[in-house]
């Protein structure tokens, strides 16, 4: 499959696996992380559309967009970027594998499924409700089609594209004017009766749309299962439906009652909110969640196809007067199954998108070249018109570029393995050959010096990586444009390793500048000028401006919260970073109190296993020795140590963080054969794994010569200390603040020693390039 258009110089889309009316979702690559996603892409409208139609659906995805970014749970899909692209807005996702409810009863040939399957997806769906209406989001066009069972058996919820905020949020005048252009909301065999009567819907219109979906999975067919899309819509609102078990007896009576409680005509007769329903539905485990009877299982092969249900008279016969003026054209849309044959769709509206935008002129800054495909990447398999010839002699062929992009993959699996030695090697050749047969100012040759620069900043090689970031932005500048995202991208890691540097006042220059560049182009609100700004006040920190860190960690949490809403992953980076510079401020008792809020939220949204609930734990037990209460700190990080290691293995960085916090924590309640043990045996493994010369295997050095110095073995603890600070002046600089402590370790040895003219005299050295860099820093930002 070849690659196709890149989006944002990051997403190249591979292959359309769905269409819509409002525009496409394409399987893409992120090439930045080296993760296959999915992109809907809002098809790119015309003069032919009325300019107040054209207005609404763009506000309504970038709506989506907001809505579905700030819903974290594992019920839910994950969105990971939004952004407009020439034109064209785009939504990235986490590419799902598996089967929708609507394609499962498909490939049941009409049978409705297996009565422990229904309790289970009936389940995990509730779940999911009962987090998004906690944080004031209705979906308003539940069903099947939109409800995604994995390999795994778990279920998502997808596509809250025509979700409501709730009041709470402040998207409520957002939602009126949407939902008052006439614009149909909802699908007909899965609308609430208050839906259908334009009266005021909040989380109980979801679980009766809930209630169809199960009526339908565990039947066979809709519970209004008619032609007509009037009869439909009365049907909902006027009919009582046939109780489940008279289409199929062996579901379970309680189950029926749930289903017939969630389709109550009047709201205030449903449950009063899905948590209650999920607690009905885990009662019916006991009963309903064995594995099914064999009988059972042949009784359900041996089902008949679905049916088209009873209906009564007074669903045949509309009253037109009670139903709203937008039905009055309506089909009744596509449902899960249905009977008889399905009749050929109306023809698409986006139908033309990929013949729209993905074959036209392919622009980067003022030059003007074809599409990618032109320029010889491999070929895809149909679904993209035939593109124009290119004249021979023009372009490499396409085998060498297949062979770049083969290369580049490989290097961003070695990265995802941490083997980021042979990653920065692999990207670094890709980066060259691609420069010799595309040109320096090529994208796909810039994203591969910034993979490049990636992985030398993973290494710990900041210096490599300043360079190679650099060199990225500049080209990138010059081919995309000072503004474009991707170079804005490269100006932002230029600024995450030039901190890496301890050269902070630059990074605070570049940080300031992205920031602006950001809020000009994205505004205020986009995740992306938050992250900068997140980074911005962490930088503030670093140049010991800490009241500046503290209220901007504070002010970006407040407003990630409220766009992205308070249990977002983001939002919980900065409350986070908010934790940790109460700790720099040496507010240890509210930072331990922040982590902890942290690390809570983060195990009810993520898990308690998830990498991020443990970070906010180890964090907490940072704080835990700070407060001078290392009994503790260290029962927790011997729990989190057995954790990592289950988690993530015995070597991983972060089990390794885990481990020297332990040995700390010996250290400090008087243990310190037992710290040196854990120390020494910590850095060994550092060592191995991530180099002689890495910041952390350094760190774990000097904590070795920290233990030699208390257990009083002052002349090994200074040969330590020395090569600490050799690697450190050699790695950081001589005037990295680091360096410059390693320098005080080892004077401060020296006077243990009884050598105090040699201790005076490092001493007088480190305050004289400390000085140095007060003035330097005076004269930086202000």
């Amino acid at each position: 499959m070849a690659d196709t258009r890149l989006i944002q110089g990051r997403y190249r889309l591979l292959e359309r696996i769905g269409r819509g009316g409002m525009g496409e979702v394409w399987r893409a690559l992120d090439e930045s992380l080296g993760r296959q996603v999915a992109v809907k892409c809002l098809k790119p409208m015309g003069p032919r559309h009325e300019p107040s139609y054209l207005r609404v659906l763009r506000e309504r995805f970038r709506r989506e967009a907001r809505v579905a970014a700030a819903l974290q749970h594992r019920g839910i899909t994950v969105i990971h970027d939004f952004g407009e692209s020439d034109g064209v807005l785009y939504l990235v996702m986490e590419l799902l594998g598996g089967r929708n409810l609507s394609e499962l009863l498909e490939d049941a040939c009409g049978h409705p499924l297996p009565v422990p399957d229904i309790l289970e997806i009936a389940e995990q769906i509730a779940a999911a409700l009962a987090y998004t209406h906690g944080q004031g989001v209705v979906h308003r066009d539940l069903k099947p089609a939109n409800i995604m069972r994995l390999a795994d058996g778990s279920v998502k919820i997808c596509d809250f594209g025509i979700a409501r905020l709730g009041d709470s949020i402040g998207y409520s005048s957002v939602s009126s004017r949407l939902t008052g252009t006439g614009i149909a909301m909802g699908t007909p065999h899965y609308m609430s009766p208050e839906q259908i009567g334009g009266g005021p819907v909040d989380h109980r219109s979801d679980l009766y749309s809930l209630g169809c979906v199960l009526y339908e999975i565990a039947t066979g067919a809709p519970p209004f299962d008619m032609d007509d899309a009037w009869a439909v819509l009365v049907g909902h609102r006027d009919t009582a439906p046939e109780p489940p078990r008279t289409h199929r007896p062996e579901l379970p009576e309680a189950f029926e009652r749930i289903v017939l409680d969630l389709l109550a005509k009047d709201p205030d007769d449903r449950p009063p909110d899905a948590a209650d329903l999920h607690a009905r539905l885990l009662g019916l485990e006991p009963a309903g969640r064995p594995v099914r009877p064999a009988r059972l299982a042949t009784a359900y092969r041996t089902l008949p196809g679905p049916r088209a249900l009873p209906v009564r008279a007074s669903a045949r016969l509309p009253e037109p007067a009670r139903l709203p003026g937008w039905a009055r054209n309506m089909t009744t849309g596509s449902k899960a199954t249905g009977p008889g044959p399905r009749t050929a769709p109306p023809p698409d509206p986006a139908a033309a998108l990929t013949g729209t935008w993905t074959t036209g002129a392919w622009t980067t800054g003022t030059r003007t070249a074809g599409p990618p495909e032109q320029a010889g990447a491999p070929q895809r398999t149909g679904h993209l018109p035939a593109l124009p010839a290119v004249p021979d002699g023009l372009l490499p062929a396409p085998a060498v570029l297949a062979g770049l992009t083969a290369r580049h993959q490989e290097g961003l699996r070695l990265g995802r393995l941490g083997r980021w030695e042979e990653a920065g090697r692999a990207h670094a050749a890709v980066a060259a050959d691609r420069e010799r047969v595309l040109g320096p100012d090529h994208p796909d040759t810039l994203t591969s010096r910034y993979e490049a620069a990636f992985a030398l900043s993973m290494l710990g090689r900041p210096g490599e990586a300043l360079r190679e970031y650099a060199r990225a932005a500049a080209g990138r500048e010059r081919a995309l444009g000072p503004d474009h995202p991707a170079t804005l991208a490269a100006r932002q890691e230029t600024a995450y390793v030039l901190g890496q540097l301890g050269r902070h006042f630059e990074a605070h220059d570049a940080y300031a500048a992205v920031l602006a560049a950001r809020e000009r182009t994205m505004g205020p609100d986009h995740p992306d000028t938050l992250r900068c700004r997140h980074n911005l006040a962490f930088n503030l920190g670093r140049l010991g401006r800490l009241e500046e860190s503290y209220r901007m960690a504070c002010e970006v949490a407040v407003t990630r919260s409220r766009v992205l809403g308070p249990a977002h992953p983001d939002t919980l980076v900065s409350r986070y970073e908010v934790g940790y510079a109460l700790g720099q401020l040496n507010r240890w008792t509210e930072a331990l109190q922040t982590y902890r809020e942290v690390a809570v939220a983060r195990q009810r949204v993520l898990g308690a296993g998830h990498p991020d609930t443990l970070a906010a734990r180890y964090e907490t037990g940072i704080c835990l020795g700070r407060l001078q209460r290392s009994a503790e700190a260290l029962r927790l990080f011997r729990e989190l140590v057995d954790e990592r290691t289950r988690a993530q293995g015995p070597e991983d960085p972060d089990t390794l963080r885990a481990r020297h916090c332990l040995g700390v924590n010996l250290g400090r309640l008087g243990r310190w054969e037992e710290a040196l043990a854990e120390a020494r045996d910590v850095c060994a493994v550092r060592e191995r794994v991530l180099g002689a010369d890495h910041p952390e295997t350094l760190v774990s050095r000097r904590e070795v010569a920290v233990g030699l110095g208390w257990l009083g073995r002052w002349t090994e603890a200074l040969v330590v200390y020395r090569e600490v600070a050799q690697a450190r002046q050699r790695v950081l600089g001589a005037d990295h603040p680091d360096a410059l402590t390693s320098r005080n370790d080892e004077a401060h040895c020296l006077e243990q020693l009884g050598r105090s003219t040699e201790a005076v005299e490092l001493y007088r050295q480190v305050a004289a390039v400390r000085r140095v860099r007060a003035v330097r820093g005076r004269s930086g930002p202000p």
